[in-house]
């Protein structure tokens, strides 16, 4: 049975069209620019490429199959877009998830009909200067004061930083209490004491608007709190399977790309009278490299299907992360490597894809954290 229908081959269309006419002629600028232009999001809006679990009555297509968000990573990273792949995946990935689920009803009406239609970006501050993959460590706070909480502190490595109309933000409501005293805290564009830094200068993803967030004596409404105070640690701990699966379908999308325009290239190009793809070295590469990326989508088809059950585990998805976004490093590295001089020319996509590829396995958890998840579980199924 084939992993995708109709609907979604249907849908690869519109993504292609959408990608023809917005972000084709546009990229390079943004790559440039370092800023993908916010003019770009309302067509995706409108032609449903985000927003796609948004409800019905909030405008939204309420559309609860992750198989599109797959084809929409597949295709942007066709494109060589990995920076708007990231944009659209924190929008649909990371924020979203947290509005849905945690929202109250004038939370959602206030927020979601923006984010479906492409009129409201979304960013997620988590990562500090001090702390990463712990946190734990954060040291941002929020003080209750009357009605709203007084929120100082700063985040670090801020995807959709530039551009984000709202932020949810990670912070200690309870210092003392560890874990139990961390809280998710919406910060809207225009609140006093917001502010962001520096658009951060990265090897990769340039287009994509990785930013500084500032915080002082912001005084955020009671009712731009999400979920319950104190519950904050496990609503993130809930939701990074999501997060982790939407970095690992990059990861082979990217992979698969870069395939794909090499193989272009040297049944293309000739060296010593044949065809580059003709020699034995070459043929091994390709066919090593293909096998990995095919047994990945099987996996990560797998994944995608427990997704939409509700049935992912953290386990399950930490495999998936670590090990496509490792794919795609290598494979970008050894296909760079058949372009000959070309490859280290930005003129040809491979270029940037080796760029971008970099950071796939630091973010979202590194590989480290990815492999000592599943290192505990295989140790406790023996205590």
């Amino acid at each position: 049975m084939s992993f995708y229908e109709q609907d979604h081959e249907d849908y690869r269309e519109t993504v292609r069209e959408y990608v023809r006419r917005y972000v084709s002629p546009s990229y390079d600028r943004w790559e440039a620019d370092r800023l993908i232009d916010r003019e770009v999001w309302r067509p995706a809006g409108e032609a449903g490429l985000i927003g796609l679990d948004v409800p019905e009555a909030y405008e939204g297509p309420d559309l609860h199959d992750w198989r599109f968000r797959m084809v929409v990573a597949e295709e942007l990273n066709m494109a060589g877009a990995a920076s708007l792949t990231i944009a659209f995946a924190v929008q649909d990935d990371l924020v979203l998830p947290y509005l849905i689920d945690l929202g109250t009803d004038e939370q959602k009406a206030r927020w979601l009909p923006g984010m479906a239609a492409g009129e409201l970006i979304g960013a997620i501050g988590m990562t500090e200067p001090g702390a990463g993959s712990d946190l734990q460590a954060i040291r941002t706070t929020a003080v209750r004061d009357g009605d709203d909480w007084v929120l100082n502190g700063q985040k670090t490595f801020i995807s959709n930083g530039i551009n984000a109309d709202l932020v949810i933000v990670v912070a200690k409501t309870d210092p003392a209490a560890g874990a139990r005293g961390i809280s998710l805290l919406v910060v809207e564009r225009g609140m006093p004491g917001f502010e962001r830094g520096r658009k951060l200068d990265k090897l990769g993803l340039h287009a994509q608007d990785t930013a500084e967030l500032f915080f002082t004596d912001v005084r955020v409404p009671a009712t731009n709190v999400l979920g319950e105070i104190g519950h904050g640690f496990g609503y993130l701990m809930q939701r990074l399977p999501r997060e982790r699966l939407s970095i690992a379908a990059g990861g082979y999308a990217g992979a698969r790309a870069a395939l794909q325009w090499t193989q272009d290239y040297v049944f293309e190009r000739k060296a010593f009278g044949q065809r580059i793809g003709d020699f034995q070295n070459t043929r091994f590469e390709l066919a090593e490299i293909e096998t990995e990326i095919d047994v990945t989508r099987a996996y990560l088809e797998q994944c995608v299907l427990k997704l939409n059950a509700g049935t992912l585990t953290t386990v399950e998805a930490s495999k998936a992360k670590w090990w496509a976004t490792e794919l795609e490093g290598r494979a970008t590295t050894r296909l760079l490597q058949l372009f000959g001089g070309y490859g280290f020319m930005d003129e040809y996509p491979i270029s940037r894809a080796f760029r971008d590829s970099r950071v796939q396995t630091i973010y979202g958890g590194t590989t480290e954290i990815m492999k000592e998840i599943i290192g505990r579980d295989i140790a406790a199924r023996y205590r």
